[in-house]
């Protein structure tokens, strides 16, 4: 393995663990194991801390490839909880707001699916890292500030419902760059007349490469102590 010409690893990103911990991480790894004093190492594509599954890492050279693998569709399986929200939409605040549930049918979830479906226009979530006059937005709602964010046009070629039970909706996305599940989230709780957030997402594709043919991070860390006795 040669990771200053350039490498491209996949890796199953833990939970709580945020993107740059992973890149961090394993760049530590390589360079303390094959002895590289300096290493380029960037991911295609963040996932939140509360957020599973498919990352893309790239080393050396091969960080140019970045950008084509950011392109590339995304396939997510997402778990919401109908009925309720949290200013984030995930699990990383408390619930802040409940909502009627009794009148969601299965056939009302198969009515409002498909309007998510095709090009659509999502306004990213307030706890987000989308940059307003040079600042995330994340860090003007820590503070208590309201800030207006543009909705972004955007395409989701797929929603499948996998599973649902009041007051759990399971779903699988897939989607283009910059689909903010947690906003798909909080848009399908609207719809439904009700309040939506997520509980659980997993990227379980970026392009060809699924969730299963990844790395696990301790497996990952051993394999790459094992290259580098191999090549002493």
């Amino acid at each position: 393995m040669d990771f200053i010409e350039g490498e491209v690893l996949y890796v199953d990103k833990p939970l709580e663990w945020t993107s740059f911990k992973v890149v961090n991480r394993i760049r530590g790894k390589i360079q303390k194991a094959f002895n590289i004093k300096k290493l380029k190492v960037g991911h295609a594509g963040t996932l939140d801390p509360l957020a599973t599954g498919v990352m893309i890492l790239c080393t050396g050279k091969a960080t140019k490839k970045i950008e084509s693998f950011q392109y590339q569709t995304k396939e997510y399986v997402a778990t919401l909880k109908l009925g309720a929200t949290t200013p984030s939409f995930d699990m990383e605040h408390e619930e802040d707001a409940t909502f009627p549930t009794n009148h969601i049918t299965r056939e009302l979830i198969d009515t409002v699916i498909p309007r998510f479906t095709g090009e659509i226009w999502q306004v990213p979530p307030v706890y987000s890292a989308v940059k307003v006059d040079g600042k995330r937005a994340y860090n003007y709602a820590r503070e208590g500030q309201d800030v207006e964010l543009k909705p972004k046009l955007l395409v989701i070629d797929e929603i499948e419902v996998l599973d649902f039970s009041l007051p759990v909706l399971k779903i699988r996305v897939v989607c283009s760059k910059g689909t903010y599940i947690r906003a798909l989230a909080r848009d399908i709780g609207k719809a439904l007349n009700s309040g939506a957030y997520l509980t659980a997402l997993a990227r379980t594709r970026i392009g060809e490469k699924h969730l299963n043919e990844c790395w696990q991070v301790n497996d990952l860390m051993d394999f790459l102590d094992k290259e580098a006795e191999k090549s002493k």
